[in-house]
């Protein structure tokens, strides 16, 4: 019997969150007894229900209890009656940067079994990865209302880059992309309209592309960079950008790849110094929560990349086998994919998937 043993926090958090990472969860048991390793889930109950009882989101200490845990996998946070910017800064974006989780990696895809909105396109076409800056950028702290209430209202909006936060992305982007058959590295900027931060971004792209030789590079304005996602996808291997354009791309991609329902998503901290934290892109799903319909392809994709990331990559592979098999089979695929199955029976399929 193996000794490899992780502790792993499970945030199921709100709406199908509490659906679907307990599918996640089985399924990375199964594949963890298949290789000869253990998990030891750490359930907490952080949501927007919590916040309703005690009025936070996590307890004070909330972040000096996940440090003690390998690996954090987060459902979905967000729910009516609770105003998304609570819900978001009392959870998420603390864990991001109390942890320095300043890489966020989406993988895009285009599954077998799952059909492109974009006409013609097939697997060879669409392949690719978003990388985006996760703590500093636009979503800063910085700025304040004045007036309110009055004709002179007035909102102020501070965006932070930093020469350190965005070389950081920017290496991990070219490392990725030395992974990858392709080895090339796109940018989105918008250095023609903002005149501060952009042409920052750019420079520090530049400098990037000097410390590492032999990878392709091309930069987009992130207005044509979102049209040609669409019109070429297959230009794309590594995308990388600042915290609020990665975010618009990184739900754009899976978009392109069929369905936001089965993005996965990793934040990293790289050094390994702290616990990186996973999470299904598709959030919390409020119209279809508590109807057993949620598709829980991303959760799973999602604990792939986490044992992935946590050196168990032989593991990863069979849970990415077992998810595409199951995609292939109307049966087994939900609906929102145009199958037959709620998600208890795709789950159910998985896990008959892994056991060979």
């Amino acid at each position: 019997m193996s000794n490899r043993r992780y502790v792993i926090a499970s945030i199921p958090g709100d709406g199908i969150g509490k659906e679907v990472i307990p599918v996640g969860q089985e399924a990375a048991d199964a594949v963890a007894d298949r290789h000869g390793f253990s998990i030891e889930w750490r359930p907490l109950d952080w949501s927007c229900e919590r916040y309703d009882r005690t009025g936070r989101m996590m307890p004070e200490d909330g972040i000096d209890q996940v440090k003690e845990c390998d690996s954090i996998y987060l459902g979905a946070v967000g729910w009516p009656g609770v105003p998304d910017h609570v819900s978001l800064w009392g959870l998420l974006i603390p864990l991001r940067r109390d942890l320095d989780l300043y890489a966020n990696v989406r993988p895009v895809r285009l599954l077998e079994g799952v059909t492109s909105p974009l006409a013609g396109r097939g697997k060879a076409d669409i392949d690719f990865v978003v990388v985006r800056e996760n703590v500093e950028g636009e979503y800063s702290e910085i700025g304040g209302r004045l007036y309110r209430g009055t004709e002179h209202e007035a909102a102020v909006q501070e965006t932070v880059f930093t020469r350190r936060g965005v070389d950081r992305i920017l290496d991990y982007a070219f490392e990725l992309a030395k992974t990858r058959p392709r080895k090339h590295v796109t940018s989105a900027t918008k250095s023609n309209g903002i005149v501060h931060t952009m042409p920052f971004w750019d420079e520090r792209f530049e400098a990037a592309k000097q410390r590492h030789p032999g990878v392709g590079t091309a930069q987009f304005h992130i207005d044509i960079l979102t049209a040609n996602f669409v019109l070429h996808p297959d230009w794309f291997d590594v995308v990388v950008g600042s915290n609020l354009f990665g975010d618009i791309l990184s739900d754009l991609g899976p978009a392109c790849a069929g369905s936001i329902g089965i993005a996965p998503s990793a934040n990293l901290n790289p050094s390994r110094a702290l616990p990186s934290m996973f999470e299904p892109v598709h959030g919390s799903a409020p119209d279809i929560a508590g109807k057993g319909v949620a598709n829980p392809i991303a959760a799973v994709w999602t604990a792939a990349m986490m044992l992935d990331f946590l050196g168990e990559p032989e593991a990863a592979k069979t849970l990415e086998k077992a998810m595409e098999a199951v995609l292939t089979d109307p049966a087994a695929r939900t609906r929102d994919l145009g199958g037959t199955a709620d998600t208890k029976a795709c789950g159910q399929a998985i896990l008959k998937a892994i056991a060979g």
